[in-house]
């Protein structure tokens, strides 16, 4: 069975991911006044890095979703 501690570890690794996903687009999109995203304005963002990025948090949220069913002993219909 997963352990707490090891949910937490992966957790982490998460928001580390995250954090990186969301810097990548930070530098690559310009954002308004208010601070959000400006999508009007000329965007340069490589694609591979933004699917490699997205890859990587897509993976660890579904290695997430497997820990947190076998530590719950959550069974899928």
């Amino acid at each position: 069975m997963t352990s707490v501690d090891d949910v937490r570890k992966e957790m982490r690794k998460l928001e580390e991911i995250r954090s990186d996903f969301y810097a990548l687009l930070d530098v690559s999109i310009p954002k308004d006044d208010k601070g959000n995203f400006d999508f009007s304005k000329d965007a340069t963002i490589d694609a591979e890095d933004v699917y490699k990025n997205f890859f990587k948090l897509d993976y660890q949220a579904r290695k997430i979703r497997g820990l947190l069913m076998e530590a719950r002993d959550i069974h899928p219909k």
